[in-house]
């Protein structure tokens, strides 16, 4: 189906030219205490969630009204930028307004094609959106700081307590150190964050040579989470540059993250599979 989850070929602006916040927001690649201190403008990082909302709801076919809402928060969006601005510092790839858009996205598409109930599929692509905003306090436990920003996000939303519940769990479960799969919605929001492994997420003027992580995501050219709710298969397809990075060194940083899309996939009721340039893996 042409609307199944994806992450999309980074044709511009998706690609790394327009992929981070530091890349293509209006602060350049200025560091994050110096744009402070000149001031940033909220409505800004308003209007970039929304231009990457929109590209990602064009490649993904996903389009949950909840994540419009999301985006126009100026906390929120101030908060996504900042986490992105402060972990491309520390040296990890791309968390911006891309993932985000992407994960919830992703998330809402896996319940969807499983016949999920459609406030599920909702929820799912809000704790998708939401999951890693809390790298704006800091990358250890970001998981549980993400939970608080979330539950200020959606009670400013008026949203339900026992939905802003559901949420919290599964954003503050989807780390592979320390989460745990406990429903379909936080199983959904872990598949969609594990699957985003591309070479759009790599800064632009990392060195992949340096860094694993960087040369793994350059090497994948193309990665799609396929779900076939018949079979009840749920599969990563990923199109490798084996002159950039082997299969091996793949499993080498994200045999953890496997093991958490089997557990989650299984909390679906399915089946999880791996498949590199047409092969599978498992």
């Amino acid at each position: 189906m042409s609307d199944e989850p994806r992450t999309p070929d980074p044709d511009p602006p998706v690609g790394p030219e327009g992929a981070s916040a530091i890349a293509a927001g209006p602060l350049g690649d200025e560091q994050a205490e110096q744009s402070l201190l000149r001031g940033i403008d909220a409505k800004a990082a308003v209007a970039e969630a929304q231009r990457l909302g929109t590209i990602t709801r064009q490649a993904t076919g996903s389009d949950p009204d909840i994540l419009t809402k999301l985006q126009q928060d100026e906390v929120v969006s101030a908060f996504i930028q900042l986490s992105d601005q402060f972990i491309g510092a520390m040296g990890f790839t791309e968390h911006g307004f891309r993932h985000a858009n992407l994960v919830g996205r992703i998330a809402h598409n896996v319940l969807r094609h499983l016949g999920a109930d459609p406030q599920l599929c909702e929820l799912a692509a809000v704790s998708g959106y939401l999951h890693d905003v809390g790298n704006v306090v800091a990358r250890t436990n970001h998981g549980l700081s993400s939970a608080w920003i979330a539950f200020d996000a959606l009670r400013r939303l008026e949203v339900d307590p026992y939905r802003i519940g559901l949420v919290l769990s599964a954003v503050g479960n989807h780390e592979e150190q320390h989460g745990s799969v406990i429903g379909p919605v936080g199983a959904a929001v872990i598949l969609a964050d594990k699957a985003d492994v591309h070479r759009s997420r790599v800064r632009r003027g990392a060195d992949p040579e340096l860094d694993i992580h960087d040369r793994v995501n350059g090497a994948v050219t193309h990665s799609f989470l396929r779900v076939d709710a018949e079979a009840a298969t749920i599969t990563l397809e990923l199109e490798l540059d084996t002159e950039r990075s082997t299969v091996l060194e793949y499993f080498e940083i994200f045999l953890d993250r496997m093991i958490m899309c089997r557990r989650a996939a299984r909390t679906l009721g399915c089946s999880f599979r791996i498949t590199a340039n047409g092969v599978p893996l498992g």
